[in-house]
């Protein structure tokens, strides 16, 4: 069964190098973390996973990767600098802050229980920058807070490189930054994480039928590729739409405790372009955008079979990589009993979504002939060109499989001393720890066969 509790997850992942806490020596920063060897791994299987379907699967939605850090005046008219805050309350009694939108009562503080709490203010998250000689501490840019403001002002920059007639997308995977009040629930809310997303432009004539679409698409894609049983899923309609939305929804996942986002689809109607537009009286914008004079470019569309030149609405698919791998590892966590009082703990990935998709382990270290084996055959299976082959040259066999159980190697191949006489190996599987020999000529195909699953 999946974790009981995220703290299984944390346990795990500092254990097996998947993921640490940020600065730790120095006693680690709020909402900051470092991904080890096997989280970087899981995590590029995720961000590959999501790239293949949005632009390999497809010929309507082109790749754009924009800077982290931008120009003030982006986020002016994107009306973050004015609007992106959390409302923040403080705790007389005991000093904590706290997002008054997240506590479990607004009327008390959610670490003392006191009702001595501060009115509401305003927390401005963006990070703000101070860059060049002459700043002198004024911030002049920003970190960006998402990535999909950057790949509206890139929209007349694409569609001149690369001309596409509605409906067409453009999506980004990279790094966002927010100041957020109360980091929590491990990767789940950081300062610093990593968002996919893809901004599909359409006549606005067409809006609610790609909204539902995406929906639809993104729905499965969570079902069908990662592997998320359906009943664990489920859409939220937005109550409060945002002042830029013509509807909104979220795709929530059962964590241990609760329903809460993962992705989100939105129609954000013509607000985006409108707002970084040149000339915005030549068009009809139907959102309400903030004027905008600093703009030197007009972003719109010019339809080819009717000369008609609008603004596109914006249907967004947005997706927090984190969180997509949170979720993965808490649906793949298991834990199982194996009789006389022994237990294992095992992450049952998708093969293709492992960190390490095989694993080669000589059965005596202090053999050459073993050893020589192990590491032809590796080789062998670094050339599939399939991702991370691990050699084990420990000598414990029971420890080493505990270990790839643990960071959800799909198979072990074990050489031991009847592979010498007649070469033949091992295959141990991950999920079923049945144990079955093939010929060495047979390993890379058979490994093959598993990864693909």
């Amino acid at each position: 069964m999946p974790a009981k509790s995220v703290n299984d997850i944390v346990a795990l992942c500092k254990r097996r190098g998947f993921i640490f806490t940020g600065s730790e020596i120095y006693g680690g920063l709020g909402g900051a973390y470092d991904y080890g060897p096997y989280g970087v791994e899981l995590m590029k299987n995720i961000r590959n996973a999501w790239w293949n379907a949005m632009i390999y699967s497809r010929n309507d939605i082109e790749g754009l990767d924009a800077a982290l850090i931008s120009n003030r005046l982006l986020w002016k008219y994107s009306g973050h600098e004015a609007s992106f805050s959390d409302p923040l309350v403080e705790c007389k009694k005991c000093g904590t802050r706290m997002r008054q939108d997240k506590m479990k009562d607004p009327t008390k503080c959610d670490n003392c229980g006191s009702t001595e709490i501060t009115e509401p203010r305003a927390y401005q998250l963006m990070m703000g920058l101070s860059i060049g000689a002459m700043a002198d501490g004024a911030i002049n840019a920003y970190l960006r807070p998402e990535t999909a403001t950057t790949t509206y002002v890139n929209f007349k920059n694409v569609l001149d490189a690369k001309p596409h007639k509605l409906p067409f997308g453009i999506a980004q995977i990279g790094k966002a930054f927010r100041n957020e009040i109360s980091p929590r629930g491990f990767v789940f809310r950081m300062r610093e994480f990593e968002q996919a997303e893809m901004q599909y432009f359409v006549n606005p004539a067409d809006d609610e039928k790609y909204f539902e679409q995406w929906k639809a698409t993104r729905l499965a894609w969570w079902i069908d590729v990662l592997g998320i049983p359906a009943e664990k899923l489920r859409f939220l309609p937005h109550e409060k739409l945002a002042h830029y939305a013509k509807a909104a929804v979220d795709i929530e996942y059962a964590f241990p405790d609760g329903f809460d986002e993962v992705e989100g689809v939105h129609n954000r109607q013509d607000f985006d372009l409108g707002s970084h537009t040149k000339s915005q009286d030549e068009f009809k914008i139907h959102a309400k955008v903030l004027e905008n004079k600093d703009s030197t470019t007009k972003l719109s569309y010019s339809d080819a079979q009717t000369g008609e030149n609008f603004i596109p609405y914006v249907i967004e698919t947005a997706m927090g990589v984190n969180r997509a791998m949170l979720a993965v590892m808490i649906e793949a966590y298991t834990e199982e009993e194996l009789g006389d009082g022994k237990s294992r703990v095992v992450l049952k990935l998708k093969p293709w979504l492992a960190p390490v998709k095989a694993a080669v382990i000589p059965l005596a270290r202090n053999v050459p002939e073993l050893l020589e084996i192990s590491n032809n055959i590796e080789n062998d299976l670094r050339k599939l060109g399939i991702g991370r082959i691990e050699l084990e040259n420990s000598g414990n066999i029971g420890k080493n499989y505990r270990r790839h159980d643990e960071i959800g190697t799909p198979v072990c191949i074990t050489v031991d001393h009847q592979t010498i006489e007649d070469g033949t190996v091992t295959l141990r599987y991950r999920d079923t720890m049945e144990q079955v020999r093939v010929p060495i000529a047979d390993v890379t195909t058979k490994v093959l066969d598993i990864v693909k699953q």
